[in-house]
């Protein structure tokens, strides 16, 4: 596969494993909102981007993952979901305990270091901590994702590497394009999304 060919097929597999439940749809399309406005704010008032982003965006993402998504067999992709877990090429959810595990004790370790031992200045305010505690969850962030990009160039190549890293920033654009309808589906009652969308066949299959 060529890499736009490669970035299709992870985003076909990030869906059709990953986003059955309608709830957890809704949830990514408001967090796609916060990430798209996190965007923007990065470039005006980086602390709001950063607590926007991991505040607003990464919880609600994480809780339609969480506890929505169900972690029975898979029907419809005929998949184990320790199948699933095994060949996921991002953040598994074993991955993301650990990862919003350090996203946590972030505001712990800076309580009982200010200056994060001596790498930041001491905070004279409750704005000075907001500031140093958006610079680390920027870096865990930013460090996240680089981390995993490197890691996928030793287990699956720098293609699938780079084209992971790019699915991930441009996620808030793709879920909005896939996941604006499912507030009405939800109205509904139509809960479980089985995969048979006209995008199924017309993007994502080669």
């Amino acid at each position: 596969m060529n890499f736009l060919e490669e970035l299709h097929q992870q985003r076909w597999d990030d869906h059709r494993f990953y986003h059955h439940n309608r709830v957890n749809q809704f949830l990514h399309l408001l967090s796609a909102c916060c990430f798209l406005a996190s965007y923007l704010l990065i470039f005006t008032d980086p602390v709001l981007a950063v607590m926007v982003g991991w505040l607003l965006a990464m919880i609600l993402r994480q809780i339609g993952h969480f506890f929505y998504e169900p972690k029975s067999y898979d029907q419809v992709n005929n998949a184990s979901h320790e199948y699933k877990e095994s060949v996921k090429v991002g953040y598994n959810l074993r991955r993301k305990v650990i990862l919003l595990s350090i996203w946590i004790a972030a505001p712990a370790l800076l309580y009982f270091s200010p200056t994060l031992f001596n790498l930041f200045e001491a905070p004279q305010d409750i704005m000075g901590f907001a500031y140093n505690l958006s610079i680390m969850w920027l870096i865990i962030g930013a460090g996240a994702l680089v981390f995993r990009t490197v890691h996928l160039f030793f287990l699956m190549g720098i293609q699938s590497g780079l084209v992971w890293f790019s699915k991930i920033l441009t996620d808030p654009f793709h879920d909005i394009k896939i996941y604006h309808k499912a507030p009405y589906y939800m109205l509904k009652g139509d809960m479980y999304d089985e995969m048979t969308d006209w995008y199924n066949k017309s993007v994502y299959s080669k």
